[in-house]
């Protein structure tokens, strides 16, 4: 069952970022020029493969609601080994407040080991050429009631006028409110370089799953490109 659900959500994914890249090239030439990238990650470890994609555009230049959307995929080396194995897909429309990045949110979760979810949140935002800080706080609509805290924070200093530092810290912290216990952590740590689109460095992910906070470690290098 949960590889059906696996597939199924992965056959999602697909679908959505295909979606999205349909959507985004056609609202290319009305973006401006400062409308954050979209940055597709592969990240090598010792334990497992992960792969990121994270999409966050608004509709118009001055419209009031944007998309922000991710796909996760993350797959042991060891075959036997499934604890971790994932596909999730968080996406959501939101609506900007005022003029400072507070949004109003409403989406949907598609995991493959749960299924989807209906969402509701709130969250913030601010992004400049050196500075990137997303953060999200959701409500799932499903049987565990999840409460799920999302944060997204980047520094890329120049060096020079061709490259410059990259660094990133990303965390999840998702509490079951039904059964007020832990359901699934993350802290996604990213240092290197970039040069124009391409980035590349080390990383760190420490990932805990279920009550009794199982860790898994996973160190090793990514990869990067800004579309």
């Amino acid at each position: 069952m949960i590889d059906l659900q696996k597939n199924q959500v992965l056959s999602a994914s697909i679908v959505l970022i295909s979606f999205l890249m349909m959507f985004l090239g056609t609202a290319k030439a009305q973006t401006k020029p400062m409308s954050p990238p979209i940055p597709l990650e592969f990240f090598f470890g010792q334990e497992h493969l992960n792969f990121q994609l994270i999409v966050k555009k608004k509709f118009t230049p001055t419209s009031k609601f944007d998309l922000l959307a991710i796909s996760v995929f993350s797959e042991n080396w060891d075959k036997n080994n499934k604890m971790g194995n994932s596909v999730v897909i968080p996406f959501q429309i939101n609506y900007n407040i005022g003029k400072k990045g507070f949004a109003l949110a409403a989406g949907g979760e598609g995991n493959s080991v749960v299924g989807f979810s209906p969402l509701v949140g709130m969250g913030h935002s601010f992004a400049n050429r050196e500075i990137l800080a997303i953060t999200v706080l959701n409500y799932l609509i499903n049987e565990a009631q999840d409460l799920k805290l999302f944060g997204l924070y980047e520094y890329k200093p120049p060096i020079n006028e061709t490259w410059s530092w990259y660094s990133r810290l990303q965390f999840v912290y998702n509490q079951s409110l039904a059964e007020n216990s832990h359901n699934r952590s993350f802290l996604y740590l990213r240092a290197g370089v970039k040069k124009g689109s391409l980035g590349f460095g080390l990383g760190a992910n420490w990932d805990q799953f279920g009550p009794n906070r199982i860790t898994k470690e996973n160190f090793g290098v990514y990869t990067r490109w800004e579309f």
